[in-house]
Formats: structure tokens, C-alpha cells, sequence
């Protein structure tokens, strides 16, 4: 094997991506806690309404993510990031100026409009920078972004909320994003052969792994043959489902505990916090273990599965035995993050790079729509019986088809995967 190619390439790029992709995730999932921490009442805002204004997000995430990663992928990720970064913060700071529920749906869908690129193009920038035996961990990192940010928001959001308000909530998470765009804009390069802290040498050996890479790819003519091809229509599939349980779960976790007996905003932000100190650890074990084996999908169907059997644990338990129901409620948390870094090193280790940012945004784009379904269709059900324990069941089986389709999907992958890794490092 090789020595390491430019390890300057971790610390110069990777902390600036997963703060990015943090400062989405802050304005994105602390909308929960507005509703839980008085916005409902302000705003006379149904259940029915809380449900759609908290999936809206989602049904705008989808209609953009393949004209952005195209974008990305054909022109400029760093670009199309830094404006994203100012109009996404510039939204979310609104959100805590509005007075009327008809602009709050406009704001939400817009700014799953602006974010929706964000994903798809930081994938495809990484897999310009990052080899097969390093994407599963350069992913990772990436969308750690998600967990840690929600651990701190929840912990901040609940004390935001219960010292200033909702609407003071917004503002100030809202700004960050404006200021990073310019950090963003100075600190990245689109290309390898544009920055000036790797040497020719280092250029020159990176360039060529990564061609080497491609070639041990079996071709795909374009964009319509990729997303008629099997394995991307069923990650479509196993996505959109996976995408039901994971925000379900994100968005109304807050309103689930809220709910138990003796409880307040702020207990309420540091018990949210705590799902996602098992999913940090999680997601960095599934990333490293699937690098060093170079192995994908045995570290992405045994964790859904431990989600769902988590999830039907926690409708049996009941509301009666909170505390035992949360522990429940962490491992789901914990296991339904724990792919994510192998599961997209699967699109660009199996399809090549002229087609690969395309299904990326398409498999993003079901991921987006099973995200809207799991946020209105948690909420709805937890409206119209006035608990939680029908959506434990609806997420559980969510998670069990998506792990289902994992197997499925992956069946004929693994050799593919295994050879092609281990000739491009040899």
C-alpha cells in the first residue's frame, strides 16, 4: 500500500465542510423547538399545521437537489455554497420576525430550496478530494455535521427559548451563516490544482489514484442510464424510508419529551442532546471499521435493523415507563445515523463521476420526500391520537423495509466494491 496522500487535505478541508454542514442543520431542526417552546400558541398554529409547516422544509429540499448538484458538479460547489450560506441564514433569522403562518410556509419551503444543493454538492466536492479508502471516514465528518450540531442546538435552542424566546431563537442561530460564507469562500478550492498548500508532487499523486479509481468503474453513457439502473432506483427506495424514521424522529423528538411528566424547555433540550452523543460515536466506529475492511453495506442494514427493533421497543413500553422508552429511544437515534458515511461512499465507488453527482442528488432527492413524509406523518399521528406510540410503529417498519432494501439493493455489489478499492490502493 501506498503512503498517505497529503494529509494536509483532513485538517485544511474537513472542519471547514463540517462546519458548514453544521450551520445547515442548525437552521433547520431548531424548529421543533420553537413550536415546543411557545411559537405554536403565538401563532395560533394548529396541530395539523405544526405538522406541515415542519415537513414543508422537506418538500422544497426535493424539487432542487439535481439542478444544484449539476451545478456542483459541472461548474462550482464553492459558489453555490457560499451564496446557500447567506441565504439560508438570511431565512432562518426571518423566521423569528414573522407574524403570520401564510409567511412562516413560504420561509420554510424556501429554505429547503436554498439547503438543498448543500448535501449532493459537498459529496461531490469530497469524492474530488478524498480516495475510496478514505470517502467512507471524509463523509463522515461531513455529515457528523448533523448529529453534533443538533447535541449543542438542542442544549442552546432550549435555553434560547426558554430565556428569550422563540423568536430571538432564530435570530441569533440564523446569523452564523451569513458570517461563514466568507470563511467558506476564502478557505476552499473546487479544484486539487488550485490550492497552494499541496505540493506539484502531492497534485500530481492524488490526480492519478483518483483517475485510476474511475477507470475500474464500469461505464455509464448518462444521467438517464444512471437513474434507470437498479442499484440507484432501490437506494432511491431504501433511502426515502431510512429518511422517514431519521426525521420523524429529529423533528418531534423535543414535543416527545416535552410531553413526559415534571418536564421544561431546557430539561427538555439537554434530553434531546443525548441520542446524538451515541450516534457521534457510532458513525465514527461504522466509518473507520468500513474503511479498514473497505466492506459498505454490512455497515448500514445491521444498524436500521437495531433502529426498528429499538423504535417497536419503545411502543412497548408505553408512555407509562418514560425513562426506559428514552433509553429505547437513544439506541434508534444512535443506530439510524451510523451508516451514513458508508452508505454514500456506495454511489461513487459503483457509478462513475460523469453520472455519479446526479445520483447522488436524485438518491438525496427520495431521501428529501421520505424526510417530508416522516415530519408531517410523525406529527399527524401524534395529533390525531394524542400520543407517540403509532409513530414508533410507523418508523419501525420504515427502518426494517429500508434495511430490507439495503440487502437487496447491495446483493451483487460487494465484489465490485471490494476489487476496484483494493486495486486502486495497491
Amino acid at each position: 500500500m501506498s503512503t498517505p496522500l497529503a494529509p494536509s487535505r483532513w485538517y485544511r478541508l474537513i472542519p471547514v465542510v463540517f462546519i458548514t454542514y453544521s450551520l445547515a442543520y442548525l437552521d433547520r431542526a431548531n424548529f421543533g423547538f420553537a413550536l415546543a417552546g411557545g411559537m405554536a400558541h403565538d401563532l395560533n398554529i394548529t396541530a395539523a399545521m405544526s405538522s406541515l409547516l415542519g415537513s414543508l422544509f422537506f418538500l422544497g429540499y426535493f424539487f432542487f437537489q439535481i439542478p444544484g448538484a449539476l451545478y456542483a458538479a459541472n461548474k462550482s460547489a464553492r459558489k453555490l455554497i457560499f451564496w446557500s450560506l447567506i441565504l439560508w441564514g438570511a431565512l432562518a433569522a426571518a423566521t423569528g420576525m414573522v407574524n403570520n403562518v401564510n409567511v412562516l410556509i413560504v420561509i420554510r419551503f424556501m429554505l429547503g430550496v436554498v439547503e438543498s444543493a448543500v448535501m449532493p454538492s459537498m459529496l461531490i466536492f469530497l469524492s474530488r478530494w478524498f480516495t475510496k479508502a478514505e470517502r467512507s471516514r471524509a463523509n463522515t465528518f461531513l455529515i457528523l455535521g448533523n448529529p453534533v450540531t443538533i447535541l449543542w442546538m438542542s442544549i442552546v435552542s432550549g435555553h434560547l427559548v426558554g430565556s428569550l424566546g422563540w423568536r430571538w431563537m432564530f435570530i441569533i442561530e440564523g446569523a452564523p451563516a451569513i458570517i461563514w460564507a466568507f470563511f467558506w469562500w476564502y478557505l476552499i478550492k473546487d479544484k486539487v490544482r488550485d490550492v497552494n498548500w499541496l505540493t506539484e508532487a502531492q497534485k500530481d499523486q492524488l490526480e492519478e489514484q483518483l483517475q485510476a479509481e474511475q477507470r475500474d468503474i464500469k461505464p455509464v453513457k448518462n444521467y438517464a442510464a444512471a437513474f434507470k439502473s437498479r442499484i440507484v432506483i432501490l437506494l432511491c427506495l431504501q433511502y426515502a424510508l431510512w429518511s422517514i424514521g431519521v426525521y420523524g424522529f429529529v423533528m418531534w423528538l423535543p414535543s416527545i419529551i416535552n410531553e413526559a411528566p415534571n418536564m421544561n424547555i431546557v430539561t427538555t433540550g439537554w434530553l434531546s442532546a443525548v441520542p446524538y452523543v451515541l450516534a457521534i460515536a457510532a458513525m465514527l466506529a461504522a466509518s473507520y471499521f468500513s474503511d479498514k475492511t473497505l466492506k459498505r453495506k454490512e455497515f448500514v442494514y445491521p444498524f436500521l435493523f437495531v433502529g426498528a427493533i429499538a423504535f417497536y421497543g419503545s411502543y412497548l413500553v408505553g408512555a407509562d415507563h418514560f425513562w426506559l422508552s428514552f433509553v429505547l429511544l437513544v439506541i434508534a437515534g444512535g443506530a439510524m445515523y451510523a451508516p451514513y458515511g458508508p452508505f454514500f461512499a456506495i454511489i461513487t465507488e459503483v457509478l462513475p463521476k460523469n453520472v455519479a453527482g446526479g445520483a447522488i442528488a436524485l438518491i438525496n432527492s427520495f431521501g428529501a420526500l421520505g424526510s417530508f413524509a416522516g415530519a408531517y406523518l410523525v406529527g399527524y399521528l401524534n395529533g390525531i391520537t394524542g400520543d407517540f406510540s403509532i409513530s414508533y410503529i410507523f418508523m419501525a417498519g420504515s427502518l426494517f423495509l429500508s434495511a430490507i432494501l439495503t440487502m437487496v439493493a447491495l446483493k451483487k455489489q460487494k465484489t465490485l466494491i471490494i476489487k476496484s478499492s483494493t486495486e486502486s490502493i495497491g
